[in-house]
C-alpha cells in the first residue's frame, strides 16, 4: 500500500469512528442493500468525510464513479477510494478545465442516481441527452438549489432531493457547521485577531447567519449586507448593523460572501474598501467575488501564503484575497470543511434521501424537491440521541 493511500485510509478510519449516524445506517444498508445494481455518480468535496459517505453507499450495493470539486480535492483520500475499488476522478491542482473533463467523466458513466453539489451532475446529464437513464438524484448546495429552480426549471424530468431545503441540514450543517468552520479556516489561514476587527457578512441565509453568530461569539464587530427585507430584518434583530453592500465596503476590514449568486464583490465594491481589505468566498462556487476582474485590473499579484494573495490596484491600495475566491473553508490551506458532527448528520440526511430516490422514486414529483418529512423527523429524533440531549 503506498504512503499516500495509508495516509487517506487512516484519516478516514479516524473520521468514520466519530460518525456514530453515518455507522449506524451502513449496517443499515449492508443488510437492506438498498442500491444493489445502481450507479451513484458524485460530484461533491473529496476529503474524509465525503469518504466515509461513499463507503455507507457502497455498503448498500451501490457502484461510485465520482469526482471533486475544483480546488478542494484531498489526494490521499481519492488514492483511498481508488484502492476500494470505487472510480474517482480528480486531484488537488486540477484546473478549471480538468475539473470540469472530470465532471464530464462521470457524466459519460451514465449514472442512474446522481449525488450532486452546484448541480453540475444534472446540468450535464440534460446537455447530454441522459436525463431518461436516471432515476433520481440529490442536491447539496443552496446553489445548486438556485440552479435547479432556476437555469433547469422544466427540463428535470427526475425527482431531485434538495438536501439544502432540510430544516436540519440549515440548522445544524449551514449555520454551526459552516459558520464554525469558515471563522475557523480563515483564523487558521491569516492568523489574523477576529476581536474587534470589523466584518461584513454578505448574505442572511443559513451560512450567513452562522458565519456572523459565530464572528461575532469570538468578539468581531459584524455588519450584514442582505438585499431581502425580511432576512435583513431578521438580521436587525439579532443586533447586527444591516446596511447595503456599497455602504458597508468603506466601513469594513474583512468581506466574506454566502449568498449563492455571482457577482457580490464587484469592481465597484472593492473601489470603496480600505487599503488592505480581506475578501473571502464561503459559497459553494467561486463567483461571489469578482476575481477575474480583481485580477485583470490589478498592478501587482502576489502570493504571500498557501491560499493568500495580495492584489495591489491602479490607485494605490491593496486588498489580500483567500483561497482564489473558492470556498474557503474547503480550498484553503490544510482545510477541515465543516465539523464531523455537522456532516454526520448532512450526510445521514444525504444517504437517507438517496435510499428513497433509489426504492421509492416513483413516490416523488419530477424536479428539485425538499427532503420528505417522514425523513426529516427521523433524522432528528437519531441526531438528538446521538448528542445525547435526551439523558
Amino acid at each position: 500500500m503506498s504512503e499516500l493511500v495509508e495516509r487517506g485510509a487512516a484519516r478516514t478510519r479516524w473520521i468514520r469512528s466519530r460518525m456514530p449516524l453515518l455507522a449506524a445506517v451502513r449496517d443499515e444498508f449492508a443488510e437492506r442493500r438498498p442500491f444493489d445494481g445502481r450507479r451513484v455518480g458524485m460530484s461533491l468535496h473529496v476529503e474524509p468525510k465525503t469518504a466515509v459517505l461513499l463507503e455507507v453507499l457502497a455498503a448498500g450495493g451501490a457502484e461510485i464513479v465520482a469526482t471533486g470539486n475544483h480546488g478542494s480535492t484531498q489526494d490521499d483520500v481519492v488514492a483511498f477510494l481508488r484502492g476500494q475499488g470505487m472510480t474517482v476522478f480528480g486531484a488537488r491542482d486540477d484546473t478549471l478545465a480538468q475539473h470540469e473533463a472530470n465532471v464530464a467523466s462521470v457524466i459519460e458513466a451514465r449514472p442512474d442516481i446522481l449525488l450532486d453539489n452546484g448541480a453540475d451532475l444534472a446540468a450535464g446529464i440534460v446537455a447530454a441527452g441522459l436525463a431518461d437513464g436516471v432515476v433520481g438524484g440529490t442536491e447539496e448546495t443552496t446553489s445548486g438549489g438556485i440552479r435547479l429552480r432556476a437555469e433547469l426549471a422544466g427540463r428535470i424530468p427526475f425527482p431531485t432531493i434538495v438536501i439544502n431545503d432540510s430544516a436540519l441540514k440549515a440548522i445544524g450543517e449551514n449555520r454551526h457547521g459552516v459558520g464554525q468552520s469558515v471563522v475557523e479556516s480563515i483564523m487558521r489561514i491569516t492568523n489574523l485577531m477576529i476581536p474587534g476587527r470589523r466584518f461584513v457578512v454578505a448574505g442572511y441565509g443559513w451560512c450567513g447567519r452562522g458565519i456572523a453568530q459565530y464572528l461575532r461569539a469570538f468578539g468581531g464587530r459584524v455588519a450584514v449586507a442582505e438585499i431581502d427585507e425580511l432576512k435583513a430584518f431578521e438580521a436587525a434583530l439579532d443586533g447586527y448593523r444591516v446596511a447595503d453592500l456599497g455602504e458597508l465596503a468603506e466601513w469594513g476590514e474583512f468581506f466574506i460572501t454566502a449568498t449563492g449568486h455571482p457577482g457580490i464583490i464587484t469592481d465597484d465594491i472593492v473601489d470603496r474598501m480600505p487599503d488592505g481589505a480581506v475578501l473571502a468566498n464561503a459559497g459553494h462556487f467561486p463567483w461571489e467575488i469578482d476575481v477575474e476582474s480583481l485580477s485583470a485590473r490589478a498592478t501587482e499579484v502576489t502570493e504571500l501564503d498557501a491560499a493568500i494573495e495580495r492584489i495591489d490596484l491602479p490607485d494605490g491600495r491593496h486588498v489580500i484575497l483567500l483561497a482564489g475566491g473558492r470556498m474557503v473553508n474547503l480550498a484553503g490551506r490544510e482545510p477541515k470543511g465543516n465539523s464531523l458532527e455537522a456532516m454526520d448528520l448532512g450526510f445521514l440526511l444525504q444517504s437517507l434521501s438517496l435510499e428513497r430516490v433509489a426504492t421509492a422514486a416513483s413516490t416523488l414529483v419530477p424536479g428539485a424537491q425538499p427532503v420528505p418529512d417522514d425523513l426529516e423527523r427521523e433524522i432528528a429524533r437519531r441526531f438528538v440521541r446521538a448528542l445525547g440531549a435526551d439523558r
